[in-house]
């Protein structure tokens, strides 16, 4: 069951990216949530602050022609009785099928009441991917 949820969760992230649905996106989000890259970390305390930051990452993504997102691996494990943590290798391809990048993103996943929401966000670079105990069906 909790494969059905993460993936349906995943699969409506990925689509919410590549439609540049702000409201779609956020509704993967807990809020409060942290954002974490190598350069930042980004507190997401209310939706207007989900807003503004994926505003920019969108105008970021519309500036490289995003035609695709591909989920290269995905897998998971259950940490706690309501934490799920999510490993997925990301490509973002250009309008000229070129990989613009490439990472991998750990997410710490919130199961309230079987309600599934994405309360912390790590990106790293490819090396740093993760296998964990369970693949999502992509």
């Amino acid at each position: 069951m909790a494969n059905i949820q993460l993936t349906a969760l995943f699969k409506q992230y990925q689509k919410a990216f590549l439609a540049y649905d702000i409201d779609a996106l956020s509704d993967c989000y807990h809020l409060p949530c942290t954002l974490n890259t190598p350069d930042k970390v980004v507190l997401l305390a209310n939706l207007s602050d989900c807003h503004e930051e994926f505003t920019t990452i969108f105008t970021q993504l519309k500036q490289a022609k995003t035609s695709n997102i591909i989920a290269k691996q995905a897998c998971f494990e259950k940490i706690s009785k309501q934490v799920y943590l999510v490993c997925i290798d990301w490509d973002f391809i250009d309008g000229q099928g070129d990989v613009f990048a490439d990472f991998t993103a750990i997410y710490h996943v919130l199961d309230d009441g079987g309600i599934l929401k994405i309360i912390n966000v790590i990106s790293h670079e490819l090396d740093s991917s993760l296998t964990l105990t369970e693949p999502l069906s992509w």
